[in-house]
């Protein structure tokens, strides 16, 4: 899931002949067009498997986003996901190269084995997971897979913008995709901030696209961040056998905010 900063812009995702359910197209147009911390991830990959050779656990990988960047460079990547419609789109667009896919929720998965170079939470996934014992438990299933003195990599965001559409603000522009001729618009409407979580709504529109434009009725999206410090999760880390070395960051973009990854050792 990405997080648009209040300037935002119009995000185009790539068409995909493979894409069949919505939950692809929506994952694609709200999530594909995030590049900002590609180059990051390319570089920590590089830097664990040249320490020693081993596959990347990307967890949260939704279509691919990460996990197809990575492939592309020769490296062997497993994909956690949830939701086996977006697995199965990613399978197919990595059609030939070295990856392998579990469909499981990230605090209780099991990809038969324990030696992974690096484990990958991209994109505040830490943070879709609940309160502090939800991400101690993905943070000893990471350990569990990592090879002695691996590297887990969690990206996340502390200070989000607020905004209330409704109310007048702004906000940011629509991410759009177009499939099958259909346009599918996306746009975060509002952003709230709450003691601990921090809550996204997105509103959801299709225009199918024929003699005459039709346009369905609006669907609405709604996200809860769970609110952590870099300190926090390094505790937490602490607390999952892990020892917290020096944190990376993601700069902000045009469309993206920033964020800070906290980087955490086996």
């Amino acid at each position: 899931m990405g997080v648009s900063s209040s300037q935002g812009r119009r995000g185009v995702a790539p068409s995909q002949a493979e894409v069949r359910s919505p939950g692809v197209m929506w994952h694609d147009v709200e999530c594909g067009p995030y590049r900002a911390d590609l180059a990051l991830w390319r570089e920590l990959a590089d830097a664990e498997t040249r320490r020693q050779p081993g596959a990347i656990l990307d967890v949260g990988a939704g279509t691919g986003r990460v996990a197809l960047d990575l492939l592309r460079a020769d490296h062997r990547v497993t994909a956690v996901d949830t939701d086996r419609e977006l697995l199965l789109a990613l399978g197919e667009r990595a059609a030939g190269m070295a990856l392998e896919t579990v469909c499981a929720d990230a605090r209780t998965f099991d990809a038969g084995r324990g030696d992974f170079a690096l484990c990958i939470a991209a994109m505040q996934t830490v943070q879709l997971l609940g309160g502090s014992s939800e991400r101690v438990a993905f943070l000893r299933r990471a350990r569990a897979h990592l090879r002695p003195g691996g590297l887990l990599a969690c990206a996340i965001v502390t200070d989000l913008e607020q905004f209330d559409c409704a109310a007048g603000d702004a906000g940011p522009e629509e991410d759009v995709g177009r499939f099958a001729g259909d346009l599918y618009v996306s746009r975060a409407i509002r952003v709230r901030a709450r003691i601990a979580s921090i809550l996204i709504v997105r509103e959801r529109r299709v225009v199918r696209q024929g003699h005459r434009e039709a346009q369905l009725p609006a669907e609405r999206d709604v996200v809860e961040l769970a609110r952590v410090s870099r300190s926090q999760l390094e505790r937490e880390g602490r607390e999952a056998g892990l020892r917290s070395v020096e944190a990376r960051t993601v700069g902000p973009t045009d469309e993206h905010l920033g964020s800070v990854v906290v980087m955490l050792r086996a």
